[in-house]
């Protein structure tokens, strides 16, 4: 249960003031009539609640599977680029996400946002070992051999520049200049520095699967 007006500055129609003036105001219903007292409490799973003309949409936990364009940033605010949040439409514009499983700027492909901080714990800490599998598209023809040797034990940096031994848990020669690849790891660049010690350099990199998250509209 929580109070009517903590449920609509949790989401976002304004401060505190702003949301009691309007319940006082008679601009929010509960189950169909007007509801005039603030402390009013309810369970927003169940009770129905309409704000100046918009019914809430609101559940105890939301899983979202975007595909990030590339330009966007895998962040919630920033002064700089579009983030990924800006995405978001009716009726998911009012909820906090949390972000499971980055991508850079130059990268395309599957975000996972989500109100849960356990989910976001599931998917990001590295002992759970998740499931990442991406699709590269390189400068040149790929040589199946050398797309093997990333099986093998092999050398990058990590995001501090520090020597990191590490191994694709599967590939996939899909074209020429295009494979597929799977990790349970996600250092920094660790897809772009693992292809790079074969050889090649990524021009695209779209992540299409995240444990048992697939990217919308795959095919």
């Amino acid at each position: 249960m929580i109070r009517l007006d903590r449920l609509l500055v949790n989401m976002k129609f304004g401060s505190r003031k702003e949301v009691q003036d309007l319940i006082k105001n008679g601009e929010v219903y509960v189950n169909g009539k007007i509801e005039t007292k603030k402390d009013r409490k309810l369970n927003p799973t169940n009770d129905k609640v309409v704000v100046l003309g918009e019914e809430l949409y609101y559940k105890d936990e939301i899983i979202l599977a975007v595909n990030k364009p590339i330009g966007y940033l895998s962040a919630n605010i920033d002064p700089m680029h579009p983030v990924i949040i800006d995405l978001l439409k009716e009726p998911y514009h009012r909820h906090d996400f949390k972000i499971a499983g980055r991508l850079d700027l130059d990268s395309q492909g599957l975000l996972i946002l989500t109100t849960s901080g356990h989910t976001v714990h599931e998917i990001t800490n590295p002992n759970k070992k998740i499931v990442k599998t991406y699709e590269v598209t390189t400068d040149e023809i790929i040589d199946i051999k050398m797309l093997n040797r990333l099986l093998e034990p092999i050398k990058i940096l990590d995001g501090n520049n520090d020597s990191y031994i590490t191994k694709a848990l599967e590939v996939k020669l899909l074209s020429d200049k295009m494979a597929l690849i799977s990790l349970d790891e996600g250092k920094f660049h660790q897809v772009k520095r693992m292809f790079r010690a074969i050889g090649y350099e990524v021009i695209n990199l779209k992540r299409i699967k995240i444990g048992k998250y697939l990217m919308p509209n795959i095919k």
